[in-house]
């Protein structure tokens, strides 16, 4: 049985106020055509479908298409729920997924037994068990536990992961004990590489999992919400397939995979590159050496490519913020689009006000950051630091949750 692992699809993401529906409907086709080719009986998504838990129109239109193209392959389709999705959005239309042979879990259920998917070969049979683990909010670790310090949080967390990978793996021991079992999740684990697109999860990535607890049972466990295609270290085959395509320019140089298992082979994953379909670019230096290297670029991918610049000078200079505006603003080269520009100057004084070095702008901020900054200037202890930071972890994670599509 061949089974492909995908996950952090993030429809609807902009970068940058740049929609990316393009670059997710080309994926999705060549998605299409290697599962065709290649006869893939499984496909996994861990995790993180929409960016929005309230996605848009536009989003979740592209969502079904992409379904009914994948429903026509023969392959058994698996997802679950990630950080960014809202659960209830997600199930509901369960009842006609199952119809079509996919099985969407948005959030835990009340009873872990409907995590747990057999899936059946050519002749009928039962031939894999999935136990598909969506991303696990407080709610679904803390619950009847009574944590009064920041450290008693992190810990119930952790062990409210492990524990409920370790029911999972009871149950599919006792209903399915000749078949092997593949586990699904959504979560931070201790020494993961990350980029700048992901959220910070469970108490802002404090609550980071030690992978070695998932234990022996599992024969490979398809993670989620990583974006780097990274192997965790682990008494079994543990994986992120990282996401699809690039969601930031700290990923520009990040290559794109989806895993295979091809389980008679073993269940070491074979790692396939995703085509580039859009180069995004950081260019940085002078006013002058910015021009030249603009005049240098080559169009060399299916979208136009995205392009940063960071104007890096030694003296202030407010005609020279001018002047690269003004570029800018008139740059027209096909296949080439300029989303973001920034100033730095590397002798500039810092105004007190100044949140951080650098000319840094607001919106370049994370609300973490920001926070960071307003609370530095009140005296604290370590305990009511971690206490006040762990509220607001909790609190931004609540707000991300309800956010509104983007118009």
């Amino acid at each position: 049985m061949k089974i492909l692992h995908t996950a952090d699809w993030h429809i609807g993401k902009k970068l940058h106020k740049h929609e990316l529906s393009e670059d997710f409907d080309l994926f999705i086709n060549w998605l299409i055509e290697y599962i065709r080719a290649e006869r893939i009986d499984v496909l996994l998504i861990s995790g993180d479908i929409f960016d929005l838990a309230n996605p848009s129109s536009e989003a979740r239109k592209q969502y079904y298409q992409a379904l009914i193209k994948l429903q026509k392959l023969n392959c058994k389709i698996i997802a679950t729920g990630g950080n960014h999705d809202s659960p209830a959005m997600l199930n509901a239309p369960g009842d006609l997924m199952r119809a079509l042979d996919m099985d969407v879990i948005g959030g835990l259920p009340e009873k872990l037994d409907d995590c747990i998917i057999p899936v059946l070969n050519k002749n009928g049979e039962k031939e894999l068990i999935v136990a598909a683990i969506p991303y696990l909010r407080d709610a679904d670790l803390r619950s009847g536990i009574c944590a009064s310090t920041y450290d008693d949080r992190l810990s119930a967390i952790r062990e409210g992961i492990k524990e409920i990978f370790h029911k999972a793996s009871e149950i599919c021991a006792e209903k399915h004990p000749e078949l092997p079992v593949i586990a699904m999740g959504h979560l931070f684990t201790a020494g993961s590489e990350t980029s700048e697109s992901e959220r910070d999860i469970q108490i802002g990535n404090q609550a980071a999992f030690n992978a070695l607890q998932f234990g022996e049972y599992f024969r490979y466990i398809a993670l989620g919400h990583i974006h780097k295609p990274q192997k965790v270290s682990a008494n079994i085959p543990v994986y992120y397939s990282g996401s699809p395509l690039p969601l930031s320019f700290s990923e520009r140089k990040d290559d794109k995979r989806v895993l295979v298992i091809d389980t008679d082979h073993g269940w070491e994953p074979e790692s396939i590159a995703v085509p580039v379909f859009r180069k995004l670019i950081r260019i940085s230096g002078t006013l002058s050496e910015i021009q030249l290297k603009l005049d240098d670029l080559v169009p060399t991918s299916a979208l136009d490519s995205l392009i940063e610049i960071d104007l890096i000078e030694e003296q202030y200079d407010a005609q020279k913020i001018y002047a690269l505006d003004q570029f800018v603003n008139n740059f027209e080269k096909p296949g080439f689009v300029i989303v973001k520009q920034r100033a730095q100057f590397k002798n500039q004084k810092k105004g007190t006000s100044e949140l951080y070095s650098e000319n840094e702008q607001l919106e370049n901020l994370k609300p973490k950051d920001v926070f960071l900054e307003l609370i530095g200037n009140h005296e604290y202890d370590d305990e009511q630091r971690k206490e006040i930071l762990s509220a607001f972890d909790e609190i931004l994670e609540e707000v991300l949750q309800s956010e509104k599509p983007a118009q």
